[in-house]
């Protein structure tokens, strides 16, 4: 969906854990010096190509603090993954969201007009999507991202804690 986007791509995740046996996750587990090269290269040709054409990137990270082990993971690649491919990234303590309404599952939000949302286990494994261009509910999401974004804390300043 990303390759089909034409101004904006946001994306708010707001769990503490994803795919728990993702080989990248489990290989950053035993070190620092894992490769993640071919990941790396299909994410960054993927946003590459859309914001080359103009789409606006933005992800943003709600987080429960102290971090989860896979949090540490996906801070530890955001720079290398996230960053340089041309997204925005900023990261939301989940205890400063307390008063925000929030759809109850991850989403991206495509030019303004179409939801995906993902759905997870309890323990991160990925179960499927859901497409949506209801305008009630791409308001709820356009909205809950935009009060996060405003409180969130860019990847450059956020220190995990």
């Amino acid at each position: 969906m990303i390759a089909g986007a034409r101004h904006s791509a946001v994306h708010l995740e707001m769990r503490d854990t994803y795919v728990p046996d993702d080989p990248s996750f489990i290989a950053w587990q035993g070190g620092p010096a894992f490769d993640r090269t071919e990941r790396e290269s299909q994410w960054h040709h993927l946003i590459g190509q859309a914001v080359g054409r103009g789409v606006r990137v933005r992800r943003a990270r709600i987080v429960s603090e102290p971090v989860a082990d896979y949090i540490r993971f996906e801070h530890s690649v955001t720079d290398s993954m996230n960053i340089t491919a041309g997204e925005k990234v900023r990261w939301l303590p989940r205890r400063l969201a307390s008063d925000l309404a929030l759809p109850g599952n991850d989403y991206w939000v495509f030019d303004d007009h179409l939801v995906r949302f993902g759905f997870f286990s309890g323990d991160g494994h990925y179960l499927g999507e859901e497409l949506t261009d209801e305008p009630a509910v791409i308001k709820l999401c356009l909205s809950a991202f935009d009060a996060v974004w405003e409180r969130a804390v860019d990847h450059a300043d956020y220190r995990l804690v």
